[in-house]
């Protein structure tokens, strides 16, 4: 079930139950101490005034599960890579955070854009519901916007009809990749003005068709080039998918040696990076 979707139902169900406590119980509760109290059972009206647990419950968790829902609606939102499709820029268990109005504001669970205040730019990382399975969120580069002619050849990406520039190609080996060492290559590529560094294998390419992207859709690629379920093989990411812009690592995780102490796993060199 969505985390959105819990949250709403958690926040309706302690809301009403303090409503309904603070407009009808709670005055019954107070009715009935008076009387107990006018009987002269002081010790029973106190048992009577006292709040169920359940109602102490609500009342505590109200107004923070309100306050999370607000922020992980409207504002930022944290997510945990969970594969290597975005090496070397996002490692698996890295915790990141997303910008929630970037690209517009949008009712939780049922993610209707009410607010439009941006639309999504070649070069920036993407937080999106996957269009095969919108329970399923993916990350990746946007690389083409709407009108965008994308061609991938050879390990070359083309924007209509220009190569994104490639420089900087240097050996490239992590145990969260999979390969052996020596068959990737870290590059820099420079995406409309935009530097970030991509991984490439010397394998062969599998073809790719050309792509137009439509109005209203995004064409995105993961850095791990060939390693990434992206737009070359399901097509594109429309704009009600979008759920916002990746900004800031928040928090690391090393994936790579399970044996070690919990702290000794934290990636501290990578706690406040900036996504880009």
């Amino acid at each position: 079930m969505d985390f959105a979707l819990i949250m709403l139902l958690i926040l309706i169900v302690t809301g009403v139950i303090w409503a309904l406590d603070r407009w009808m119980l709670a005055q019954s509760r107070e009715r009935r101490a008076k009387a107990l109290a006018a009987a002269g059972k002081g010790e029973e009206a106190m048992r009577a005034r006292r709040e169920p647990a359940y109602v102490e419950y609500a009342r505590a968790f109200f107004p923070v599960i309100l306050i999370v829902f607000i922020i992980r609606s409207f504002l930022v939102e944290p997510f945990r890579i969970p594969s290597g499709s975005m090496l070397p820029s996002l490692h698996i268990g890295d915790f990141i955070l997303v910008n929630k109005y970037s690209y517009g504001v949008r009712l939780p669970v049922i993610n209707t854009k009410i607010l439009d205040s941006g639309h999504p730019h070649r070069g920036e990382v993407v937080v999106f519901r996957f269009p095969g399975n919108p329970s399923i969120n993916f990350i990746k580069r946007v690389i083409g916007v709407p009108g965008d002619h994308i061609l991938y050849k050879d390990k070359q990406l083309y924007i209509n009809g220009t190569p994104m520039a490639q420089s900087d190609s240097r050996p490239y080996y992590s145990l969260q990749n999979g390969d052996p060492p020596g068959e990737d290559r870290r590059v820099l590529e420079t995406l409309n003005g935009v530097k970030h560094d991509i991984i490439l294998t010397d394998g062969p390419g599998m073809p790719i068709p050309e792509f137009v992207v439509p109005q209203g859709e995004y064409f995105v690629m993961g850095d791990n080039r060939d390693h990434s379920n992206d737009s070359r093989y399901w097509g594109f990411v429309p704009d009600a998918n979008l759920v916002g812009r990746a900004f800031l690592i928040w928090f690391s995780w090393d994936m790579t040696d399970p044996a070690k102490w919990f702290w000794q796993r934290i990636v501290w060199s990578r706690i406040g990076d900036t996504i880009h």
